[in-house]
């Protein structure tokens, strides 16, 4: 089968590279977000589905939407039967949809209809799931809606940040979409409308989102914490510094907490950093300041010389 692929991060990579290793299949173009600069020297940056593509001498098209002309140009001169999504950034148009033969399927990190939207792996972490998966939909006019080929799912573990799970659900995920692709290809597979209950939505994260608020019980920021890590990370302010913060833990019971701490305040000792929660404290892992690389909560500590009568805000 002829695929064109779309995607950009590095999430849609091990799709791609499935699809371009599958002797039974032929990855004729790519359709990824325009480039960027980046660094001192403004250098410009492939994404990273646009440098596999590169690499595999596979054309790429880099549209600023994809209702640019370019884009339908390029789709006639494919001549694809199938286009394959993942985390591509942007909408499709109908037009778009309606030109590939077996339409656009899109291998999206939750199990549909729950946690439709941007950020369905921060989402589901962020709720206190222990479950959750990908699907393998078609793609239509609705956000998420369309009906679905296939799923897998994942345990959420207790440590999981979002840059964790959402690894694992990549290179899972690859797997099922060409599972998928197969099925099509051989007419063996139907979608199936999704339920109407249990739908939820998981809206793009802004920064305001990943600000802790100290005054939420302890699992509570934790969760929090754990989904906005790596991107777009977590934050917190001590005076006029703002301050990024790597997971932490839930430290209700620790007899290491120097004292009981009222939310926000921090609780220093030799080998910890603690700060008070509105359900006891939790335990700082890493922190980092505005021009610093990430450090050890208790070497930041040491090293801004805190006595624990500061407070986060």
């Amino acid at each position: 089968m002829r695929l064109v692929f779309a995607g950009t991060p590095d999430v849609a990579v091990p799709t791609l590279q499935e699809l371009i290793d599958s002797p039974d299949h032929e990855v004729v173009g790519v359709i990824t977000r325009p480039d960027t600069t980046a660094g001192r020297g403004r250098k410009v940056v492939r994404s990273d589905v646009g440098r596999l593509a590169d690499e595999h001498a596979i054309e790429v098209v880099t549209p600023a939407r994809m209702s640019d002309p370019d884009v339908a140009e390029a789709l006639s001169r494919w001549n694809a039967d199938l286009g394959v999504v993942v985390a591509y950034g942007g909408l499709i148009p109908q037009s778009v949809l309606d030109m590939l033969p077996h339409g656009w399927v899109n291998l999206h990190f939750s199990l549909l209809p729950a946690w439709r939207g941007a950020a369905p792996v921060q989402a589901s972490i962020a709720a206190g799931d222990e479950i959750t998966g990908a699907s393998v939909f078609l793609l239509e006019a609705g956000l998420d809606t369309g009906p679905v080929y296939g799923t897998l799912t994942e345990r959420i573990r207790d440590t999981d940040t979002s840059g964790d799970l959402l690894g694992r659900l990549a290179v899972s995920g690859a797997t099922l979409a060409k599972a998928v692709v197969d099925g099509i290809e051989a007419g063996e597979l139907a979608p199936v409308p999704q339920d109407a209950d249990g739908v939820s939505h998981a809206a793009k994260i802004s920064s305001d989102d990943a600000r802790v608020r100290w005054d939420l019980p302890s699992h509570i920021i934790g969760r929090t914490v754990r989904a906005h890590t790596p991107a777009p990370g977590s934050w917190t302010t001590l005076g006029d510094a703002r301050i990024k913060l790597g997971p932490v833990t839930p430290a209700d019971d620790d007899p290491a907490v120097p004292t009981e701490l009222a939310p926000g305040v921090l609780g220093v000792t030799k080998k910890a950093v603690f700060v008070g929660t509105a359900s006891g404290a939790v335990r700082l892992s890493t922190v980092q300041v505005p021009g610093k690389k990430s450090m050890n909560a208790a070497d930041w500590a040491r090293g801004s010389r805190l006595d624990g009568t500061e407070e986060f805000e």
